[in-house]
């Protein structure tokens, strides 16, 4: 490589690096709700029922309820558009769901009456002039109303003020505009010309067809004149959050539109914390793992393949930063099994420089054993593409289809392909060839790890494998698991969580270890026999109680029951989906599979033929299958960490089969007449050993998390453990059998043989 190359890539390298420390030390990660602790609730308007509101209506709800949180006093809270008719409020902090969605979910019409009088019974809805009939806050009776002399759009402000002096404890303080504040004084003189007792007297502050206080004109009001200055004070014994939602509810005014909640999630601060505590933990044995186990495959090359990886776990921390991207638990997670395959793209280059140096000879390779580098760099390039693509294929299908937490996934693993690249292909080729220029290094050719082939290439070298020879067993082998996993599937049936049905999840913690089944008794007995219960955690002193009915009061009956069952217990987690959002979220995530593979059948046969595309992607369904039919079997739930699992596996299935299908196209283009079936052996001899050392390096985070990660990531974990497994072994014994039979049958056509001519020096060319 010319010198100013290798100055470029160093400068360039330099200022990656550098850029990524600053941003790394000066900006802090924008933490999800699911790690910080807080309530995500999503809203959908409709302005009839069943029928959904368009974009600018929603828009002006947005508006509404921006100014109801700030009123909540909530730190940092953030609202959004999702799509045309729903809202994505999130309330950092917030342990309460309840009394939150309430508050910015209630349509809010504030009115203001002149009494007329008394009634013997309540108006359902106003008379055509706009009068009713309403109970009476402050006595057991009803009120007789005058139509609306004033609406919400006349408070200017609503603040909760504490009454000491008074005696009042906490009211409301309202401010009306101009317009308005002439209206106040109007309707409170023509109140203040009745006599003493008379309930004309009274002015009615009316909220959502509700009389909230109707306080009575005070006697130094005159008649005629009202109350000028444009205030007054909402009284009815509110406790101090009482009067503060109820003031965020008056000044941010009345609903456009009607709003329904179709998803709520809340998570303490201890879950969120812990699960730092433990993706962190989990990332840096995985990290020591892998780099142990590189160090000891490739000696020098793998000590600076594990500080290039140590260096793109900064590149991706700091871009993920600084891209203001949202690090939720599946985001950690994603962040920690890329580190994993991150290594991916140095295995297959090492892997080809030990051939190049053996192709080469030994005493070329010592003359500069930069040479079976570089040609190992130039050729690996192609299948390290190719993989990485099938790789973001999965990252962007998960963003555009999964919602919350699992977005950040997605954008995370999009993340860590990109930097594993930057990091392999410029970090570690600068490290390598400094490295490899050492005269030290030059007279050890043992310490560079290239210069030997390697124990498991060895042992192929003396007895290649016969594989393709028993390609009727190996789709036996297949077919027989495949309906092992069909038959849990159709007998044990998908066990579809809370997103994709509908319902309410909730995860306490009990101060003692929980008896299930007593557990379950209870929660039966309390009227829910369909409820499903889990025990996990610390000696079984978590449980997850799932159940179809959304209510807060039927959360409420639940958690007596457990409680009566096991003692105190606190609620750690709780999620909640409407079943319409619920059957919306399960089309989205089989629409998200049949996109990722047809994406990925589409590009394979753009790089490859037909015939070997259609082979790495039967290979790719089968591990899918595969795994959802061990969950089938298990009784796990499929929700959307398991979507983000499932398209992950997607992603690593092709990328495993591409570099052995690469391999087999190169060999069969200079393969000469050699059968295909002997030169899939080979490409599996080739490879195998690239498909080991990658599959442990994504073993050992793996492994890490499903210890480590907690009762959300254990699944997950296991899930892509499974596919990781399932993924090298369909390669060998599926993509590469059916690859070989599908050319037997439709074979490629003949390539025209090249005319050999003699230049004018009589090379051959």
């Amino acid at each position: 490589m010319p010198p100013s190359a290798v100055l470029r890539r160093a400068l360039l390298a330099l200022a990656v690096v550098a850029l990524a420390l600053w941003t790394a030390l000066t900006t802090s990660p924008r933490l999800g709700l699911d790690l910080r602790g807080g309530t995500r609730i999503v809203l959908e308007t409709q302005d009839a029922p069943g029928r959904r509101a368009d974009a600018e209506a929603t828009d002006r709800a947005l508006e509404v309820l921006r100014k109801r949180v700030d009123g909540l006093g909530v730190a940092e809270p953030s609202l959004a558009r999702s799509g045309e008719n729903r809202i994505v409020v999130e309330l950092p902090g917030l342990r309460d769901p309840r009394a939150a969605a309430e508050v910015i979910g209630r349509t809010a019409q504030l009115t203001v009456h002149a009494v007329t009088g008394t009634a013997a019974a309540p108006t359902e809805r106003p008379a055509a002039d706009g009068t009713r009939a309403l109970r009476d806050p402050d006595a057991a009776g009803y009120l007789a109303l005058a139509a609306p002399a004033l609406t919400g759009d006349g408070v200017k402000s609503a603040d909760a003020v504490l009454d000491a002096t008074g005696g009042r404890g906490w009211t409301v303080d309202l401010a009306f505009r101009d317009g308005a504040a002439a209206d106040w004084a109007r309707l409170t003189g023509e109140a203040a010309c009745a006599p003493a007792g008379d309930p004309a007297r009274r002015v009615a502050i009316v909220l959502d067809g509700r009389i909230v206080s109707a306080p009575a004109v005070q006697s130094g009001v005159a008649c005629g004149g009202g109350i000028a200055g444009g205030a007054t004070q909402i009284t009815g014994g509110f406790s101090a959050e009482e009067a503060r939602d109820l003031a965020a509810l008056v000044e941010g005014g009345a609903l456009p539109v009607p709003v329904t909640t179709v998803e709520q999630s809340t998570v303490g601060p201890t879950l969120g914390a812990d699960a730092i505590r433990a993706s962190a933990l989990a990332a840096v044995i995985g990290l020591a793992c892998t780099g142990v186990f590189v160090i000891a495959v490739y000696r020098l090359l793998g000590l600076l393949a594990t500080i290039a990886l140590l260096l793109y776990g900064l590149i991706s921390y700091a871009a993920v930063v600084a891209l203001g991207a949202t690090l939720t638990l599946p985001g950690l997670a994603g962040f920690v099994l890329a580190v994993g395959i991150a290594v991916d793209a140095n295995v297959l280059v090492f892997e080809r420089a030990r051939e190049e140096y053996a192709l080469l000879g030994r005493a070329a390779a010592l003359r500069d054993p930069r040479r079976p580098l570089a040609a190992a760099f130039g050729k690996a390039w192609s299948a390290v593409a190719d993989s990485n693509v099938t790789t973001l294929l999965a990252a962007g299908l998960l963003f555009a289809f999964a919602t919350g937490p699992v977005k950040g996934f997605g954008v995370t693993l999009a993340i860590g392909v990109l930097a594993s690249m930057v990091t392999a292909m410029v970090i570690t080729r600068l490290l390598a060839d400094a490295a490899l220029a050492l005269p030290a290094v030059r007279r050890r050719p043992a310490l560079t790890g290239m210069a030997g082939p390697g124990r498991l290439r060895t042992r192929l070298n003396r007895r290649a494998p016969r594989l393709m020879a028993r390609r009727r067993r190996w789709f036996t082998v297949s077919t027989a698991l495949l309906l092992v996993a069909l038959a849990g599937i159709g007998v044990r049936g998908v066990q579809w969580g809370v997103e994709f049905t509908g319902g309410r999840d909730v995860r306490y913690t009990a101060a003692s270890p929980v008896d299930a089944d007593a557990a379950r008794a209870a929660i039966a007995a309390a009227g829910f026999p369909d409820a499903v219960v889990r025990t996990t955690g610390d000696g079984g002193r978590d449980v997850t109680v799932r159940t179809v009915e959304t209510g807060d009061a039927a959360h409420a009956r639940v958690t007596e029951a457990l409680t009566e069952a096991a003692g105190p217990v606190t609620v750690e987690r709780d999620d909640l989906v409407g079943p319409s959002l619920g059957g919306e979220l399960r089309t989205h995530a089989l629409l998200a599979l049949g996109l990722a593979v047809a994406a990925q059948l589409g590009y394979l046969s753009v790089r490859f033929r037909w015939t070997y595309a259609a082979a790495a992607v039967a290979a790719m369904v089968q591990d899918v299958l595969l795994v959802v039919g061990l969950f089938a079997w298990l009784g796990k739930p499929v929700d959307s960490v398991f979507l983000a699992a499932l398209l992950t596996v997607v992603g690593y299935s092709v990328n495993d089969s591409v570099v052995v299908l690469d391999r087999l196209r190169e060999l069969r283009r200079k393969g000469g007449r050699l059968p295909l079936a002997e030169l899939a052996d080979r490409a599996v001899a080739q490879t195998l050993p690239r498909t080991v050392n990658t599959g442990m390096g994504a073993l050992f985070v793996l492994a890490a998390l499903a210890v480590l990660g907690g009762d959300t990531l254990t699944d997950f974990s296991v899930a892509l453990l499974a596919g990781v497994v399932l993924g090298m072994a369909s390669t060998v014994f599926t993509a590469l059998p059916l690859t070989v039979a599908l050319e037997s049958r439709a074979p490629a056509p003949a390539r025209p043989a090249r005319t050999r001519t003699a230049d004018r020096t009589g090379a051959v060319v």
